[in-house]
């Protein structure tokens, strides 16, 4: 009997996998060449060379700071857990391996084995159903910077400013803390899997009212629905899954990557590369973070690093099924928190492209004078991101909540933030049309 088959039959077992697995600290398996209390720069650099993606090397030899602090424990929201524990169990791979069967809530896959033929595929489905939100989330008012990568300077020429009123999302499957739970019963009549929204663009002037939305669906042959907002013909555009790797003008940024590896799952190969210890910011400190004074403002520095036990998963695209820019990612998987700190993507040349950062923090409040963002437990927070374009020495780092926008709580995740009427076509153009 196979290992999963058995998991199946016992209940109890998949718990016990949960608390080992899914929220637990592993062991510091390799030969780390830092401690808690180093400080990294540029001038020793190389202590960090292999405990950090390519991307974020490249960052620390041009001024990125770093501070390196203990490990610490994050948990899984409790409703995501006990989903995990009951669902989980009759959750499997397709027959052609490219998708979930038998998917409700919580964790598809608890128990990844690294001799699994079938481990990276298992990885991506755990990082499309991640615990860092279920239900939905409003993250309001964030803005990106835009910056030439200039090592050793406090500042440098600034390419863009960009605020932005929403980043949203809303889950039709896997939901563990808002009604309707576990399933919308809209799945069943649209097949869709999620629907994302980023608008308006409140600044700059140039592309004010600007936006996107995005539905992703169940169907693994159907591809990803996506409409973009003109602002200078006023009218919605179609875009087709090739756009969707391609940078909209914050920096490096595209919609593929806006929250980690994201493009279509079953678009994709994925190769296990294996796993390892290395550097990561899951317990962010300043709110909101603080621009580089290092590098020209090209990251965001110094924050708390510390040991984490990563997955790494190379991504191909199917040609034929998708047409992207990037040759390849090598997606870099917290095998505790369940969300990727890094993406380094490549050209089709096999060449360092682009490196896509994430640090988190986690509390019980995206913020420490939260009034109304308040949760019974803690949960992860994006608290920043950066899109570095290593070929062209551009980066750009977004803030979250912004540096100087008015909403500073910014992150509502689970609390019922959007409905499904925010996600349209019709709602982007009315409130691009509106001002607001």
């Amino acid at each position: 009997m196979r290992l999963e088959e058995s998991l199946r039959t016992n209940r109890w077992t998949i718990a016990a996998v949960i608390a080992v697995l899914g929220l637990s600290i592993w062991p510091a398996t390799s030969q780390a060449t830092v401690k808690p209390g180093d400080f990294i720069t540029m001038q020793n650099a190389a202590q960090v060379k292999d405990l950090l993606p390519p991307g974020d090397y490249y960052k620390v030899t041009h001024g990125m700071t770093m501070k390196i602090v203990p490990a610490e424990r994050v948990d899984w929201p409790p409703p995501y857990k006990d989903a995990t524990e009951k669902y989980s169990g009759q959750v499997r791979l397709s027959s052609d391996h490219r998708t979930v069967v038998g998917y409700v809530a919580g964790q598809p896959f608890p128990l990844i084995d690294p001799n699994d033929p079938e481990v990276a595929t298992k990885v991506i489905w755990n990082n499309v159903f991640r615990p860092i939100s279920s239900d939905d989330y409003d993250l309001r008012f964030f803005e990106c910077r835009g910056h030439y990568v200039h090592p050793g300077a406090q500042d440098s020429l600034m390419i863009d400013n960009t605020e932005v009123g929403h980043y949203a999302g809303y889950d039709l499957v896997g939901r563990t803390e808002v009604e309707p739970m576990p399933v919308d019963p809209d799945f069943k009549i649209s097949n869709r899997l999620y629907l994302f929204a980023l608008y308006p663009v409140i600044a700059p002037a140039s592309a004010r009212g600007s936006g996107i939305i995005r539905y992703r669906y169940g169907d693994p042959n159907r591809g990803d629905d996506s409409w973009s907002y003109e602002v200078g013909s006023r009218r919605v555009r179609r875009l087709n899954e090739g756009q969707l790797s391609v940078a909209t003008g914050y920096g490096a940024w595209n919609p593929d990557h806006y929250s980690g590896f994201n493009p279509k799952t079953e678009a994709y190969n994925y190769k296990y590369l294996g796993e390892k210890q290395m550097l990561a910011v899951v317990h962010a400190q300043h709110v909101p973070e603080i621009p580089c004074q290092t590098d020209g403002q090209a990251s965001v520095c110094p924050e708390l690093w510390e040991m984490r036990h990563l997955y790494i998963i190379e991504a191909t695209p199917r040609y034929g099924v998708v047409n992207t820019l990037q040759g390849k990612n090598v997606v870099y998987m917290d095998s505790e928190v369940w969300f990727e700190p890094y993406v380094d993507a490549y050209d089709r040349k096999g060449e360092l492209f682009q490196n896509f950062t994430y640090l988190l923090a986690h509390r019980d409040r995206p913020v420490p004078d939260a009034k109304i963002a308040i949760y019974p437990f803690k949960r992860s927070f994006v608290v920043a991101s950066c899109a570095l374009d290593v070929q062209g020495g551009t980066s750009s780092q977004c803030y979250l909540p912004g540096i100087e926008t008015p909403d500073k709580e910014t992150w509502y995740i689970n609390m019922g933030a959007q409905d499904k009427t925010f996600f349209t076509a019709n709602s982007m153009q009315a409130a691009a049309e509106s001002g607001r």
